[in-house]
């Protein structure tokens, strides 16, 4: 199966989803779930296999047993791909790479790494380019105030106070959704994440 886009099926499949998270629509509309959202992200996932890696969908149930919102499906189909993320919902399309929840030590080389002037100032530089480039600059969480041990007026402070580092840019629906232009669109974000991925891959491993 070739990769088309998403169709307007699965847009008013999460719209649907959104407004009514049960089982009884899920089980209700599962098929249009199957052909019209899971099928073409298998599509662009295959299609992307050879130029980033094997990729990994994430699953549609969301892990409720420590979550206040009971709530059992996830309202986006998302998977990652070799070091990049893609996401499609009812609010459109995603695309992103980078270290996004790190553990304690890979948090540590990263700090050390921005902390460096020469690896450091090579991050502000690749951060300087993709945001020229529109794409947004993000972690999972990012302290108000300097991480312990760095001075508050650190030439990288913003990147010091970042617990790990992606890129991401979205994109809201629109009648590309529906064409081969979702995946050009997700090309183009990946191919731009590749200097972050190859100093992450220097620096913090």
């Amino acid at each position: 199966m070739a990769f088309r886009g998403w169709p307007i099926e699965a847009v008013e499949f999460y719209e649907g989803l959104e407004a009514d998270n049960s089982k009884v629509y899920w089980q209700d509309h599962r098929e249009t779930y199957e052909r019209h959202v899971r099928a073409p992200m298998e599509a662009l996932l295959a299609e992307l296999a050879d130029e980033f890696g094997p990729a990994t969908m994430f699953r549609p149930y969301r892990d409720v047993r420590f979550s206040a919102d009971k709530s059992p499906y996830k309202t986006t189909c998302a998977a990652r791909i070799g070091a990049g993320y893609v996401s499609f919902s009812a609010e459109g399309l995603s695309a992103g790479s980078g270290l996004y929840m790190p553990d304690p030590a890979t948090l540590q080389r990263f700090r050390a790494a921005v902390d460096d002037p020469d690896s450091g100032a090579e991050l502000a530089l690749v951060v300087a380019d993709l945001r020229r480039d529109g794409y947004e600059i993000m972690a999972h969480d990012v302290l108000k105030t300097a991480p312990r041990g760095y001075p508050t007026d650190h030439p990288r402070i913003e990147l010091l106070r970042h617990k790990g580092i992606a890129m991401m840019k979205s994109w809201p629906v629109g009648a590309w959704l529906g064409t081969r232009k979702a995946k050009d669109r997700v090309v183009t974000t990946l191919r731009a994440a590749v200097p972050l991925g190859q100093w992450l891959d220097r620096y913090v491993g």
